[in-house]
């Protein structure tokens, strides 16, 4: 009987869709695993194919690609080094199924499928994989590993299942993507599994930003006692050797080892914004970005966003400027970049502007200047912003938050332009906050300089101005801190009427944002993709009808 084990957290940055590539990535850990005397190394849920996987899942060229990359990195396995526990989609019995498998001895040696699917955003996992069954415990040299993936934690069927049939351990191969506004329920979750069954457990997740997603790794182990005792870094990749030792009650206790405190609140959300960025650049392989740069306080958190994610070097600043910008526009915009030392160049659109009023002008002749006009300028500078990015490989960065996006602020093809809208998550408070916590704080891994990025004035004339509440769709919307809360109302917490207005908001102010958001869902349905911070963000989180008569809700 095995009294010592060694068991490798791989808390890993997969790319999705590249196989050879994650496979390298698992062969490096595993190399670095034996070097530190693991005896097993456990990976995250899908780490061979990356998430999200999409309807890949359902291509039979692609399960055909990881089946053989799996099986030949499975043969590496005869040398006599650790064991890898890795996930991948998986063909069982003819059906598709998200799966961990057990790589030992040179071979596939056990296979355990996922059994409760994830179900609607983000993942949507009923469209794509078949439920496995309930599964029993992995024997691995000699020890019983009670073996979930992600969501079979999320209720104790699974774990007392597992116990039950003999499990000494449990392990999860976890996919948990950011979510802000529920950062505690994972550990919730191993708490309440843990308590149920008396057994430790040990927890792996991946980490790295996918598409609209970010995980942020914090991979841990907890003891029979619910004691934290491993704890992985937050958004960076590790790897963390957990030595277990049996008691003298014959069960397993894991010694102390590294513990990093993850980042909460502001800094939380700096981290993941910046580190969704970056891996959405590197892993779509563009040379850099480009941000138009305005006087106002979105403009300027995308652009310190965009340094402390890749470095001055790859971030390039444009002006914009109209006949009627101001020349305070254009200092504090100069500011920024000055600020964050990276390059600035300056493109009138006079010229376009004047020949686009020369050709409409038969056309809007008799019609006063209205929103159409406006408009017009944001798509020109669109247009201008993406002919630059063509040119240089770059990636355009849209500038646009959750609550312009929200009650359709933003213009279709200015601020909704771009190949990636880092901020589309975050209400503009929060944009506001971050900027200020930004000038007082470097965070870990920034490539961008210490002490203020963003100048105050432009912090502080956003406030000041009651963030642009001007008229709206013939109406007034309220103010930047009740418009927030009252979006948060209606998109985020599904409150009823009478509890929105129990938090002291004017009925006639929670209907005009009503009405803003149902108008606006056409606009955010051409929303380029951006980080997901929120469990309702715009898309698969949060969508309305395009066309919807439902106007009033008082």
């Amino acid at each position: 009987m095995t009294d010592r084990l060694a068991i490798a957290l791989a808390q890993l940055n997969p790319t999705t869709g590249a196989i050879d590539q994650n496979i390298d990535r698992i062969r490096a850990a595993r190399a670095e695993a034996s070097a530190r005397g693991a005896d097993l190394m456990v990976c995250a849920a899908m780490g061979v194919s990356g998430q999200p996987v999409e309807q890949l899942a359902l291509k039979p060229f692609f399960l055909d690609a990881v089946e053989q990359a799996v099986r030949d990195f499975a043969g590496e396995t005869a040398d006599g080094g650790p064991g890898v526990l890795v996930g991948a989609p998986w063909r069982v019995d003819g059906q598709v199924c998200n799966a961990v498998l057990m790589l030992d001895g040179g071979r596939v040696a056990t296979i355990r499928t996922k059994h409760v699917l994830a179900d609607g955003s983000p993942f949507d996992e009923r469209h794509l994989f078949a439920a496995g069954p309930v599964p029993g415990p992995v024997n691995f040299r000699g020890v019983r590993l009670g073996v979930m993936i992600a969501e079979d934690m999320a209720t104790a069927d699974v774990a007392e299942a597992l116990d039950e049939c003999g499990a000494e351990i449990l392990v999860v191969a976890g996919g948990d993507a950011v979510d802000l506004d529920t950062q505690d329920r994972r550990i919730n979750r191993a708490v309440a599994r843990v308590a149920e069954t008396g057994l430790p457990l040990l927890y792996v997740n991946q980490v790295g930003g996918h598409d609209e997603l970010v995980f942020d790794g914090s991979s841990f182990v907890l003891g029979a006692d619910r004691a934290l005792r491993i704890h992985a870094p937050a958004f960076r990749e590790s790897l963390a050797v957990a030595r277990w030792e049996r008691g003298d009650d014959d069960g397993w206790i894991c010694h102390e080892g590294e513990m990093s405190g993850p980042p909460s609140g502001l800094a939380a959300t700096y981290h993941a914004l910046m580190l969704g960025l970056r891996d959405h650049v590197r892993k779509s392989r563009r040379n850099g970005v480009l941000v138009g740069l305005t006087d106002g306080v979105d403009s300027a958190l995308t652009a310190a966003l965009a340094v402390d994610a890749l470095g001055p070097d790859r971030v390039h600043c444009i002006l914009l400027p109209s006949p009627d910008t101001g020349r305070e526009a254009l200092e504090d915009g100069g500011e920024v970049a000055e600020l964050l030392g990276c390059k600035i160049d300056e493109i009138a659109i006079a010229p376009a502007l004047r020949a686009a009023d020369a050709m409409l002008a038969p056309a809007f002749a008799g019609r006063d200047p209205d929103k159409a006009d406006d408009d017009l300028r944001g798509s020109l500078r669109g247009a201008v912003l993406l002919a630059l990015a063509e040119k240089f490989d770059a990636l355009a960065l849209s500038s646009a938050n959750r609550t312009d996006v929200a009650v359709g602020r933003s213009m279709l093809h200015g601020d909704l332009w771009g190949g990636f809208a880092v901020l589309k998550d975050v209400y503009r408070t929060t944009v506001v906050a971050l900027a200020a916590w930004r000038n007082r704080n470097l965070p870990d891994d920034a490539k961008g300089p210490a002490g203020r990025v963003v100048p105050e004035r432009v912090i502080t004339d956003t406030a000041a101005s009651g963030w642009r509440t001007g008229r709206d769709m013939g109406w007034v919307l309220p103010p930047g801190d009740l418009l927030d809360d009252i979006l948060r109302c209606l998109l985020d917490q599904e409150l009823t009427v009478a509890e929105i207005l129990d938090r002291d908001h004017d009925p006639v102010a929670v209907e005009q944002v009503w009405r803003s958001v149902v108008q606006a869902e056409c606009q955010r349905r051409q929303l380029p993709p951006g980080v997901r911070i929120s469990g309702r963000s715009f898309g698969t989180g949060c969508r309305l009808p395009v066309v919807n008569g439902f106007m009033s809700i008082l």
